[in-house]
């Protein structure tokens, strides 16, 4: 007979081979908009077994394979390691300003080593966009994103580009239990491979840290963990919670839920939000309930949660705090929060974080191989999963204050840090690559503290945080600096971001727009102000927005209620909608709100080009789509004010916002694009870039040309 021992050891190797094969077994999937479902099928544990079995024992097999294809690819390379550092939206201008003031040495040291050139962007200059460019070297007509929403075709909504989780649609019902037959399907949305996938394939080790539109992780020869559109625990891209006993303002409230709570004899008791339960008939949400307990004359409080004690200090975070779901049976889901007490007294305001899934034990994957989210976090502490991390929600509403988002927003960068430094000498040989999104979130929402006057500022102190920008750039500048300290000659350094930055002052409701000019009509003729297009008629709309400047034509055979005939009064249509709307004029700023509006299929090329917004809108700089416009809203004026912290913006005219390009290597032009990196670090490696990639290569090697590299010929810049 087996002992308990001797069983718990079976199960953990089971578990340990399960992650091996990338098959989860009795895993909660959790994704955008989907709840969450188990796999628990005795059939799946069985071929569980089966998979990893078979991948055990060859791999020996292939062990041998890969290295004589590592061999044979790195005996064309001229280098052992290419690191790529991404510095999310870092802007050339304010770059090349504090250069000049010398506050970036390490930039200068290293542009004096190679060079420091513009980055040329993505068509929309949007991070889902552009880094889908960086990874595949192709343009959105290829690589299928083209805005973080785009409509869904049947019922009109806004929906994800980057990923689709569908439930399992099987199950097993016994009384009013849901227990799922099958797992969930995660769909990536973006198309084409990534270069660290080609390498790979090549035999290539690579490490790829939080670079964005890797969710759900691919498999490859390395490792990965995702980024962007990572949802948290309640299938959202980052719901914050606020509670407090002080009257509402504003009925308005974005990104977050509020919770109304008393404080009755020094004690606060309210509950934890979690994701709905599908395994039990009803789907209801999850809770946990929690109690804070007020410290005597308004002293530091106690937080309650499952029997365990928290400390609360005033204005700091708690360390992370694990939360457990158990939706039936010995079933669990596990998330983990941080929380920031704001106020005890006269007032009560408590904030928590978006529900993270816990790193430890993922609900869903998160890396490749699915063991890599665990093995950082037990060695390097749990960490923030969130696609979007930041919760730059929280400032826009004035929930946090600056401090408090500066300290989150600095705490998660240094979980980065340590994720790729860990990489870094881990990674001998192959490719390191790295996105840091500090920067991105920073001028999102302290750009307002460039521009005394932005309508952002209105009774606001702008002299506090004037200078948040300069210190974050000079920031930046160290961690340049202890990444140099670590190069050496056969390595390739290439520090990039995918756009730059400008202040967002005016938002533009292009739907409100489109109806003033009688493309878009209302039920009624009525503007109520609902979100997701509940008061458009579509049996009389010809062309309508969505997402964040994409605009499309309502088309017969396309759209489920389209009108308008595809092929030449599709045409007609693009044309006459792009010659009404380039000339809009701000009457108020005595300004252009446009600089170009550019047609799909000249911009894009490659089989998802029909998937794309017909008209893709390049806004003056200073300009963006308004707040409601994206979430579907129209608007009694098309032009308005932004009044958010959210104050900077990239979403304007793609060839105004380039991104910024050092390498401690040449390159053999003075301008280069972003769909150009990927291919050049395949090249650099002796990898053939593959025929359908839009981006060349950088640094071609002359055929006497050592690992040091100089130029070999001239590409004009795209």
């Amino acid at each position: 007979m087996f002992g308990r021992r001797s069983i718990r050891a079976a199960l953990w190797v089971a578990v340990i081979l399960a992650c091996l094969v990338d098959v989860p077994e009795t895993q909660a999937y959790i994704g955008p908009g989907a709840g969450f479902a188990f796999v628990g099928s005795f059939f799946v544990i069985i071929a569980t077994f089966f998979l990893a079995f078979l991948k055990l024992i060859t791999a020996p097999v292939r062990s041998v394979v890969r290295w004589l294809q590592s061999r044979k690819a790195l005996r064309k390379s001229r280098v052992r390691r290419v690191v790529v550092v991404g510095l999310d939206g870092q802007d050339p201008e304010l770059t090349d300003g504090f250069m000049k003031e010398g506050l970036l040495p390490n930039f200068e040291r290293l542009q004096q080593q190679g060079c420091y050139v513009r980055l040329d962007t993505s068509f929309p200059s949007e991070s889902p966009v552009a880094w889908s460019s960086f990874q595949t070297g192709c343009n959105p007509g290829k690589h299928k994103i083209f805005d973080f929403l785009v409509p869904n075709r049947k019922s009109h909504l806004p929906e994800l580009c980057s990923a689709k989780v569908r439930g399992s649609t099987r199950t097993l019902n016994i009384g009013k239990l849901r227990l799922p037959l099958g797992k969930p399907s995660i769909d990536l949305g973006r198309k084409s491979q990534p270069f660290w996938k080609i390498l790979g394939d090549h035999g290539i080790f690579s490490s790829v840290i939080r670079v964005p539109i890797t969710f759900p992780p691919e498999k490859f020869h390395g490792v990965s963990l995702s980024a962007m559109c990572v949802p948290d625990l309640k299938g959202s891209q980052g719901t914050f919670s606020y509670y407090s006993n002080e009257p509402p303002q504003d009925d308005a409230f974005t990104g977050g839920m509020r919770f109304a709570v008393k404080v009755v004899d020094g004690v606060v008791r309210s509950y934890i939000s979690g994701p709905e339960n599908t395994m039990v008939e009803g789907a209801e949400e999850m809770r946990i309930p929690f109690e804070v307990r007020l410290g005597r004359d308004g002293q530091d409080a106690e937080l309650i949660i499952d029997g365990k004690s928290h400390p609360l200090k005033h204005r700091v975070f708690t360390p992370w705090i694990e939360l457990q779901f158990c939706p039936a049976l010995k079933f669990s889901v596990r998330g983990i929060v941080r929380f920031y007490l704001i106020e005890s007294g006269p007032h009560f305001r408590l904030y928590m974080t978006p529900i993270n899934i816990d790193p430890d034990r993922p609900a869903l994957p998160i890396s490749h191989p699915f063991t890599y989210a665990v093995y950082l976090s037990k060695t390097l502490g749990r960490y923030a999963t969130l696609g979007l991390a930041e919760d730059t929600w929280g400032l826009n509403e004035r929930v946090l204050d600056e401090q408090a988002f500066l300290e989150l927003t600095h705490e998660i960068h240094d979980e980065r840090e340590r994720m790729f430094f860990d990489a870094l000498d881990k990674t001998k040989r192959g490719s390191v690559v790295c996105v840091f999104d500090i920067t991105d979130r920073m001028q999102h929402m302290f750009w307002r503290y460039l521009e005394p006057e932005h309508p952002a500022n209105a009774g606001k102190d702008v002299e506090k945080h004037k200078h948040a920008l300069r210190d974050l750039y000079v920031k930046m500048d160290d961690l340049v600096g202890r990444v140099m300290e670590r190069m050496d000659d056969d390595t390739v350094l290439m520090v990039m971001s995918d756009h730059g930055f400008k202040p967002f002052r005016r938002g533009v409701n292009l739907n409100t727009w489109l109806h003033q000019n009688g493309y878009l009509a209302l039920k009624d003729d009525t503007l109520t102000g609902a979100q997701y297009y509940q008061d458009v008629d579509w049996s009389r709309t010809r062309a309508y927005a969505v997402g964040l400047g994409g605009i499309y034509l309502n088309v017969k055979g396309r759209e489920a209620k389209g009108i308008v005939e595809p092929g030449v009064e599709q045409e007609q249509l693009k044309k006459e909608i792009t010659e009404k709307l380039r000339p809009l004029y701000d009457d108020e700023r005595d300004s252009n709100a446009i600089a170009e509006v550019y047609d799909a299929n000249v911009i894009y090329n490659g089989p998802y080009v029909r998937e794309a917004p017909d008209l893709m809108v390049g806004f003056k700089i200073g300009y963006r789509v308004s707040w409601d416009c994206a979430v579907g809203e129209l608007s009694e004026t098309v032009i308005t004010d932004n009044t958010k912290s959210w104050s900077g913006d990239h979403l304007m005219n793609p060839p105004d916002v380039p991104g910024i390009f050092l390498c401690n290597r040449p390159i053999d032009v003075g301008r280069i694009n972003i769909m150009d990196i990927g291919p050049t670090v395949l090249d650099l490696f002796g990898v053939a870039v593959p025929e359908h990639c839009d981006g060349k290569s950088v640094m071609v090697a002359r055929p006497s040309q050592d690992a040091t590299g100089e130029p070999a010929q001239e590409r004009s810049a795209s």
